[in-house]
């Protein structure tokens, strides 16, 4: 299954020169635990970075900084990993454990921003496709019994050899 068919679509994003205090309030208000820092160039939205609310906690609160004066662009990490909307499942799995990161901005063939897929939505998905796969041997229990039945005459019938 592709990216797309997983990831969350509707991310909140920023630019680089958006202040701590500015990327609390978008989580706050998006319920989400991360901001995709943004640029646009000639029309497209390309993501360049993350900033998450452990970010905004070990590395502004914790320290006692003025939430007013640090950016999105100071908290980001320097190298962005991401995943092709046309990659699958696997690939993104590979992704978060090969950089020991729990989210993965989805971008198409050009760079532009098309989704975010996270650790969770990857074991939701990966639970639910456990699960399918554990409802198919019961069912193949009952089809081998309605289909393989052995044909008895009934009672009171005789088999007339021709």
């Amino acid at each position: 299954m592709h990216m797309t068919e997983i990831c969350t679509r509707e991310v909140a994003t920023c630019v680089r020169a958006t202040n701590a205090h500015a990327l609390a309030q978008l989580m706050r208000d998006g319920h989400v635990g991360q901001v995709v820092v943004v640029e646009d160039c000639d029309g497209l939205v390309s993501p360049v970075g993350i900033v998450t609310d452990r970010d905004l906690v070990v590395r502004v609160l914790a320290q006692g900084l003025d939430g007013e004066a640090v950016t999105a662009g100071d908290l980001m990490a320097r190298t962005l990993i991401t995943v092709l909307a046309s990659e699958d499942v696997h690939d993104a799995v590979w992704h978060m454990r090969s950089h020991g990161i729990k989210r993965l901005p989805v971008v198409d063939e050009r760079g532009a921003l098309r989704g975010l897929v996270t650790a969770d939505d990857l074991t939701s998905h990966l639970a639910a496709e456990l699960s399918d796969t554990a409802r198919i041997a019961p069912g193949v229990g009952r089809r081998e019994r309605v289909n393989f039945e052995p044909k008895v005459a009934p009672v009171g019938v005789r088999c007339v050899r021709g």
